[in-house]
């Protein structure tokens, strides 16, 4: 579920950004994203941040520490990570502040080649040094036979979250925000999970296979791998929209529903 987002600084966490930034200037509130208790723009006298947050005691706290340790490896392919902070019951990290507009998937979008660009170089990025949940672990309760699982490992820096929020579009390419659910697998699957997006963005299912086919990943992404996918991620968002009180979810639903549709068609 989303996490209720805070609308101003808490006086401890303003406190907090002191005391590794230096006094706070200005403080702009950032409605994207749905899973910080804190998403905002701060201004010190020496630079701009983007600083997010969430309590010590908050289920997903996971996911701060989890980006806290990505950061040094996806250097120029996500904002830099200036510090983390775990204190007075917050989790918070600051990051260089990207002066960005967020992705545009609709077909035709000048942004589609520049998500891509930077989709091939983070596949080129080692996997880290440290335990990451695996592809196969995430969608172990969505297949109806264990066998399917085999298809989806490897040892790939996945990021795997593609809403169009997660990707800043500058004049410079495209950088990668929330690593909180990275995980490693086949190096196919981040295009594959993307298609899925181009496609609640209004691509057809061909089009979206079309668009993901220019990662050097899919050309030899096994067909078996890929349908397997394609039903298991059916079952995903069927799953997510049947628990979701809003209808957020509801497009990428019919999404993995007509990509599933779509492999099953194909000879």
């Amino acid at each position: 579920m989303p996490t209720e987002r805070l609308t101003e600084l808490p006086a401890t966490v303003r406190r907090l950004i002191e005391k590794v930034s230096g006094p706070v200037v200005d403080v702009g509130t950032i409605n994207a994203g749905l899973n910080s208790a804190i998403a905002a723009r701060v201004r010190t006298a020496g630079r701009t941040m983007f600083v997010k947050g969430l309590p010590l005691d908050h289920p997903r706290v996971w996911t701060q520490k989890r980006e806290a340790r990505i950061g040094p490896y996806v250097r120029g392919i996500a904002p830099e990570l200036l510090w983390h902070v775990e204190e007075d019951g917050w989790s918070l990290l600051g990051f260089e502040y990207v002066a960005a507009g967020h992705a545009d998937y609709t077909p035709g979008s000048l942004d589609l080649p520049a998500v891509m660009a930077t989709m091939i170089r983070l596949a080129d990025v080692p996997a880290p040094g440290f335990e990451l949940k695996t592809m196969p672990h995430r969608l172990r309760t969505f297949v109806d036979d264990p066998a399917d699982l085999s298809w989806f490992a490897g040892d790939s820096l996945l990021h795997t979250e593609w809403n169009p929020h997660n990707v800043l579009v500058t004049g410079h390419g495209a950088l990668f925000v929330d690593w909180g659910w990275a995980s490693l697998g086949a190096a196919w699957i981040d295009p594959a999970l993307w298609l899925l997006w181009l496609i609640a963005h209004g691509h057809t299912a061909e089009q979206a296979e079309n668009v993901a086919a220019a990662h050097p990943a899919w050309k030899p992404a096994p067909t078996a791998g890929l349908d397997a996918l394609a039903r298991v991620q059916h079952r995903v968002w069927d799953s997510i929209a049947e628990q979701s009180e809003d209808d957020w979810s509801k497009p990428m639903q019919s999404a993995a529903q007509a990509w599933h549709e779509y492999r099953q068609s194909q000879p």
